[in-house]
């Protein structure tokens, strides 16, 4: 018997189909040599003392897909997305991004993936020039200087790009920080609540961006977000968790359709406080 069946007897584990399309049809898939999908969760657990943070939670995301991982506070997306990027060990199941298992050769896949959150400051002494410069080389980027003209120009950075990141207003740092996720044009790409200090003018520039990026580059995004919006403007696919385990999962307008809802907040409620 399964974790999840012994807390909810008869629940069924729920699982992302491998034979699902994309909802958004303009979001195309990286063609390269590795078979399977960019992120897979599989049978992931991780206790803390008495407490199952994440308990028995299965998904994938597809190559070239944009997923969003809800939830409310405490739901178990930060401690799932730290597993997938090999920070946190499971205390059973695995994650797998581009094919290798997170706990065991993270070190393979780190330079084809990429983290952003306006929670995670970058080095405040440093300029932002001087920031994507360290970055750049870290992730081993040929050319840094050449890369770091494009992101200046593609997030409007001119005008900050020689002053200390530290100083920067919450707006100006998340456009850093962004910067900073796509210097080394990831295959895999992380964002916890990328715009949660904007304001909505700045944030709907940012997703934008992020539109075209995707497009441009068939990145595959796994994005935690509490904006509805934001989840249904950008998102092929949405796993929703519920204390550390998945409660549902689908396109937005079918979970919208599924619950009878009239969006996917109201869904969001619904599922926060009945599972």
């Amino acid at each position: 018997m399964s974790r999840i069946e012994q807390v909810v007897p008869g629940k069924r584990i729920m699982r992302l189909p491998t034979s699902a399309t994309p909802a958004q049809s303009n979001s195309p898939t990286r063609i390269d040599g590795d078979a399977g999908p960019a992120i897979a969760v599989e049978d992931l657990c991780k206790k803390y003392r008495t407490h199952w943070a994440v308990d028995e939670v299965n998904f994938i995301v597809p190559k070239g897909w944009t997923v969003g991982l809800l939830g409310g506070n405490g739901a178990g997306k930060t401690t799932t997305i730290a597993m997938i990027m090999g920070l946190v060990v499971p205390t059973a199941g695995r994650t797998m991004v581009l094919g290798c298992d997170m706990a065991q050769n993270r070190h393979k896949v780190l330079g084809r993936m990429n983290f952003e959150s306006p929670y995670v400051a970058l080095p405040g002494r440093l300029t932002v020039r001087e920031n994507l410069t360290v970055f750049g080389r870290l992730y081993g980027v040929p050319n840094v200087k050449s890369r770091i003209a494009e992101l200046i120009e593609d997030f409007e950075l001119g005008d900050v790009l020689d002053r200390v990141t530290g100083r920067l207003s919450a707006g100006q740092k998340t456009r850093v920080s962004m910067a900073k996720a796509l210097i080394n044009d990831p295959e895999v790409l992380l964002l916890d609540e990328p715009t949660a200090s904007l304001d909505p003018d700045r944030a709907e520039w940012v997703r934008g961006r992020l539109r075209a990026y995707q497009q441009r580059r068939g990145t595959t995004i796994l994005l935690s977000s509490h904006n509805m919006s934001e989840v249904e403007q950008l998102c092929d696919f949405v796993v929703i968790m519920s204390r550390g385990r998945v409660v549902a999962m689908g396109n937005p307008h079918e979970l919208v359709k599924r619950f009878q809802c009239k969006d996917l907040d109201e869904v969001f409620i619904y599922l926060a406080r009945v599972a």
